[in-house]
């Protein structure tokens, strides 16, 4: 199969005007989604009621979009399972790996590390006491940190700030040698290239579905659990529908079999209606080939700024293995030249402390768009628009 690029942006609203860098923070709405939700609402919510969750199969929507993410990350079927938010699943994954690796007491993860990820790892070992405590090295270190003291190393595959990619295989084999577990993070994977977590021996994995997927703010997460694990781990979230009958109402917790027993709350149904809609895009494109445009769509825009923009500096590696589908550069001012290329249209973000991102899928963005963001860069620069008292004024979100 060859990925028609022409094709799969014609399936996304995108505003006139605008060219959107930042769908790795979060993707456009597919034109399909809104009549997705809105049957949802309307066919399903407000003709069915509560007989929706049998009739229009709501309860089986975690596992049934879980099994469509499977195949973006190369799990197998059956592992995946969708719900709550990307935290939960990470704290999920942390507390199960504690309690597999009895007698060690250290989580291992890097400073390029997403804070919400350092944030639950450091609520959990506060919550367990007893010696726990996680460990940060720098990205580079992290191979060399793993010891027989770690129960378990938290990596997110991409840096959400520089766009670093670690080797999952590498990591995954030096954790596995010295006893230890691991935990891929896949928000800035999924969707970006082609991720193999059961190849690369992932233990856990989890991600999040508004970014490269496409959900919509707010979209769920999901969890991998390879099947070595599957039905050994004891979830910490406890939830009812993690249990083996949750309308058996019993008050003792059963878990489920499988990846079900890693379900929490009641399913987002709004969001995964959206999801499944976004997710149908996938099945026209290659993988492969969204790998090739990507690496070909920031090559062709680092080149662009850096012959255009001197004084900015590139954070992202060069050598596409340790690249992920965003493009890093650093300024002083990277917070209001970001203010000034989105009043221009070009919709990039900024990352503290002096970080603009711009993300790229080749699902929507092609060489036009890199051309012309490159060209409204280099004036903005060029000519010091950035530097107006309305593009310093910091705005909740950044």
């Amino acid at each position: 199969m060859t990925t028609d690029f022409a094709a799969t942006r014609a399936q996304f609203h995108l505003p006139e005007g605008v060219i959107y860098l930042d769908g790795n923070s979060l993707g456009p709405m597919p034109l399909t989604a809104a009549a997705r939700v809105a049957r949802t609402i309307t066919a399903e919510w407000g003709e069915m009621l509560i007989r929706g969750w049998n009739s229009a199969k709501w309860m089986e929507m975690p596992s049934r979009v879980g099994n469509r993410i499977a195949t973006l990350i190369g799990a197998e079927a059956g592992h995946v399972v969708m719900g709550d938010t990307l935290s939960i699943k990470v704290y999920q994954a942390l507390a199960s790996c504690v309690q597999m690796n009895p007698g060690r007491r250290v989580i291992l993860s890097d400073t390029g590390n997403f804070p919400s990820d350092l944030y639950m790892a450091q609520g959990l070992c506060g919550t367990l006491g007893q010696g726990y405590a996680l460990k940060t090295v720098a990205p580079e270190d992290v191979l060399a940190a793993i010891d027989e003291t770690v129960a378990v190393v938290m990596i997110t595959e991409v840096d959400y700030r520089t766009g670093r990619r670690h080797d999952m295989a590498a990591l995954s084999a030096r954790a596995h040698q010295a006893g230890a577990l691991i935990i891929w993070d896949l928000a800035h994977s999924a969707g970006a290239f082609p991720v193999g977590v059961a190849a690369g021996g992932a233990d856990f994995a989890v991600g999040c579905s508004y970014k490269y997927l496409n959900s919509g703010p707010g979209g769920p997460a999901f969890i991998y659990v390879a099947p070595r694990h599957a039905d050994k781990v004891q979830p910490a979230l406890s939830g009812w529908l993690g249990h083996e009958a949750p309308f058996a109402f019993d008050p003792a917790y059963r878990p489920a079999p499988g990846i079900e027993r890693m379900r929490v709350g009641t399913p987002p149904v709004l969001q995964l209606a959206a999801l499944e809609a976004a997710l149908d895009v996938w099945d026209a494109v290659d993988l492969d080939d969204l790998r090739a445009a990507s690496l070909a769509l920031t090559d062709r825009f680092i080149a662009g700024v850096e012959a255009a923009c001197p004084t900015l500096n590139l954070v992202t590696p060069r050598d596409h293995a340790k690249r992920g589908s965003q493009v890093s550069f650093r300024h002083p001012e990277g917070y209001a030249i970001m203010q000034a290329l989105i009043a221009e249209g070009v919709i990039g973000d900024f990352r503290a402390p002096d970080i603009l991102r711009f993300g790229f899928t080749p699902l929507y963005i092609g060489a036009k768009e890199v051309d012309g963001a490159v060209a409204i860069l280099s004036r903005i620069m060029a000519t010091g628009a950035w530097d107006r008292p309305e593009f310093n004024v910091r705005a909740k979100v950044t």
